[in-house]
């Protein structure tokens, strides 16, 4: 697979990650842990270097996941992991301060079976903590060289600008796709001026670009998805019609309606790096083909016509937790 630079750094990674969250939260039932360090194996040996995952996926379990899958591999991966979001009387709560910085790092060393983290994230803005003093315990963390580099998941403009002016960024974090186009608005201009990359989540919207859902589909108890305003049967059912433009495009590239959307991605900026995540080792070749797909001027123009007189229904989060982002 090709690979990319984020921003200005010398972090080299592939131009698809894979995001492992799903592979113990959030999506439903937990699937079987040997077949998901399979399959994650199967992604180094398809030429997937960039693996995401944070210690609050599980939380912990994911970390543990993914240090034991990647162990025979350290030194040909770049693991990304976060800090800031601890749970506490059964609720997720942001904590950065500088000590639990330091604490939530030794535990994901420890888990991830590594002497240093290649990416490491604030998870989520903590208001209560200046972000001057976030930079700084990094800039003490990557001195000792514990951390190689870091980014900030889902920060405004105003926030990465003050953290970078501390400890340079290598990355962004935050969902971008062709149904959540806002990062087009301040964030992408500004990711290019001052030279920092952008690692993308959700690039799948969650999996409803793939053409996998309608408005009739159900999600099993413990799915994230229940309680996302996009996932409700009349969203479902209003927004098939971004489905149906990528299934056009797809059919006059051979390709399927996923490939597109990621394919679309990579074509925004040579630093952006989507991280679709999937179980299933069909879905994973198929994400990887996508670096293979390119889009001509001409079809990435009539896409952003199209896209740009569709109305796309429903937020993307519940308001509770879109009070977190873009602070």
């Amino acid at each position: 697979m090709n690979k990319r630079k984020l921003g200005n750094s010398n972090l080299e990674v592939s131009a698809i990650g894979l995001g492992c969250m799903g592979m113990s939260y959030a999506y439903g039932e937990i699937p079987d842990k040997k077949g998901m360090i399979s399959l994650i194996q199967k992604a180094v040996e398809n030429g997937v270097m960039l693996f995401d995952t944070a210690e609050m996926y599980g939380p912990f379990t994911n970390e543990e996941l993914v240090g034991e899958a990647l162990a025979p591999y350290r030194n040909k991966v770049v693991i990304a992991t976060k800090f800031g979001i601890k749970m506490q009387d059964e609720k997720q709560v942001q904590d950065s301060r500088p000590e639990q910085i330091r604490k939530s790092l030794e535990g994901s060393l420890r888990r991830l079976n590594t002497d240093f983290i290649d990416l490491y994230y604030q998870h989520r803005v903590d208001t209560a903590v200046p972000i001057e003093d976030v930079a700084g315990a990094i800039k003490d963390l990557i001195r000792a060289g514990k951390i190689k580099h870091w980014g900030l998941s889902e920060a405004g403009v105003k926030t990465i600008r003050r953290a970078h002016a501390v400890q340079p960024l290598t990355a962004i974090q935050s969902e971008y796709s062709l149904w959540w186009r806002r990062p087009e608005e301040e964030l992408i201009p500004t990711l290019e001026e001052l030279g920092i990359g952008f690692v993308t989540f959700s690039p799948l919207g969650k999996g409803f670009l793939t053409g996998s859902f309608n408005k009739d589909s159900k999600f099993g108890k413990s799915d994230f998805r229940n309680i996302v305003p996009r996932f409700t049967p009349e969203a479902l059912e209003a927004n098939q019609v971004v489905v149906e433009l990528l299934k056009k495009v797809a059919e006059q590239k051979n390709a399927t309606p996923g490939q597109i959307a990621l394919a679309w991605l990579l074509a925004q900026k040579p630093w952006i790096v989507p991280i679709p995540g999937t179980t299933k080792l069909n879905r994973l070749q198929e994400n990887i083909g996508a670096a293979k797909v390119t889009l001509t001027s001409k079809e990435l123009s009539e896409i952003k016509l199209a896209l740009d007189n569709i109305k796309v229904v429903g937020n993307r989060y519940p308001e509770e937790l879109e009070k977190r982002t873009g602070l």
